[in-house]
């Protein structure tokens, strides 16, 4: 159980790029990073407007000296330091990543970023690369991934509780852009431009989440090809609003020869908040996770009564007791997650003992590189007609 003290040494200096005033993802970065005393923010370039940014950092508590009008200046100053910061978050536009990161890279630091990390598979190739050159951890913020039911479905799925896994059924269809939202809101209006969002809204914003559950849920899964079709039905946008991916599975060790993936990605499902479900079928048993519920995991076997597991209960595999912070019974949410994620960067990056954990993962670079693969895949196929491609 989680009690607040370090997982590592010390703590990690740390700094944002992006998250300034009125970011939808800034504030979550701060308080799950620094909720452990893991992180410690010491340093910043929050906005496109120096001097916003550099307001908004005093605002936050920073000396005002490390409070920088742009990424480039911090880096350099930062190394000049010999307290300078050792880590960097980046939550600004997707268009800016691949840049940032990079830059982060060779500049030395650790480096969390959103996702996507970059627009092309080149790209993503060269982070893994320089990452792995540089020895520097890269962590990609699924933030849904941190919750503890996906760790206890990694464990059912491992230790064979569904069997061979057949069927996944997964989306993440909300209804937010239902209408033509980025006319009057700033914060929405980029996502839709593919210079600055790259080459896909749904897909890329909310697929690639059940994507990399899914896959760390099941380490060994492999796409063998996939079918896609993406629409945009709110007139106007460049960009899709709504994608409907079809894939078939290689056999591997937990996964059946054939299973295939349904995916949908959308932002026009009027009414849902979220639609962000996960079923995953196997030979044995279904298991079905909701992240509007995500304490609990559905748990079916065929002909009994459905089981409710939930979070925090001694039933549970140990593994998926590891980041309890409250006991059983009191729900735990998305900043939870997030905090459980950045406390794993946080491990990775000081080369910290992980036994605890006992099977200890990340969504990391590779998982980044993996979801822009993905994504090529998926835009190759539906603008071609909708057909199969070899993944």
């Amino acid at each position: 159980m989680i009690n607040g003290s370090k997982a590592v040494e010390h703590s990690i200096r740390w700094a944002m790029v992006g998250g300034g005033l009125g970011s939808q993802i800034g504030y979550i970065h701060r308080s799950s990073a620094q909720r452990d005393n893991n992180f410690k923010l010491v340093a910043g370039a929050f906005d496109i407007n120096p001097e916003r940014g550099i307001a908004f950092g005093k605002d936050l508590g920073l000396d005002p000296d490390r409070c920088y009008p742009d990424y480039k200046t911090m880096f350099a100053e930062e190394a000049k330091r010999e307290d300078g910061i050792e880590a960097v978050s980046i939550a600004t536009p997707n268009g800016t990543h691949y840049a940032i990161c990079k830059a982060a890279l060779e500049a030395g630091l650790h480096v969390v970023c959103e996702k996507p990390l970059c627009f092309t598979t080149k790209e993503a190739d060269e982070l893994v690369a320089l990452a792995a050159s540089k020895k520097k951890i890269v962590g990609v913020t699924y933030g849904y991934s941190g919750h503890q039911m996906i760790q206890q479905a990694r464990q059912m799925i491992r230790h064979g509780d569904l069997g061979e896994i057949r069927i996944i059924n997964m989306s993440f269809a909300f209804g937010g852009y239902n209408t033509k939202i980025e006319e009057t809101n700033a914060a929405a209006k980029w996502r839709f431009d593919p210079s600055k969002a790259g080459i896909s809204f749904a897909m890329g914003d909310v697929g690639t989440h059940p994507l990399f559950i899914i896959e760390a849920m099941i380490p060994d899964m492999q796409i063998r090809n996939l079918m896609c079709t993406r629409q945009a039905f709110v007139e106007g946008r460049e960009l899709e609003d709504n994608a409907f991916t079809i894939m078939n599975l290689k056999g591997s060790e937990h996964v059946q020869e054939g299973a295939q993936v349904y995916c949908w990605s959308s932002s026009i499902n009027c009414g849902a908040r979220h639609y962000h479900k996960i079923r995953v079928v196997g030979s044995k048993a279904s298991i079905e996770w909701d992240d509007e519920r995500p304490n609990q995991l559905s748990y079916e076997i065929e002909g009994e009564p459905v089981r409710v597991l939930e979070r925090g209960a001694g039933y549970l595999y140990p593994e998926a007791r590891v980041e309890d912070r409250l006991l059983g019974g009191h729900a735990e949410g998305l900043f939870e997650a997030w905090s459980n994620l950045y406390r794993r960067f946080a491990i990775a990056m000081a080369n910290a003992d992980t036994s605890e954990y006992g099977d200890f993962w990340y969504p990391d670079v590779h998982a980044g590189a993996q979801g822009m693969k993905w994504l090529e895949k998926c835009v190759e196929s539906a603008d071609n007609g909708s057909v199969w491609v070899e993944y």
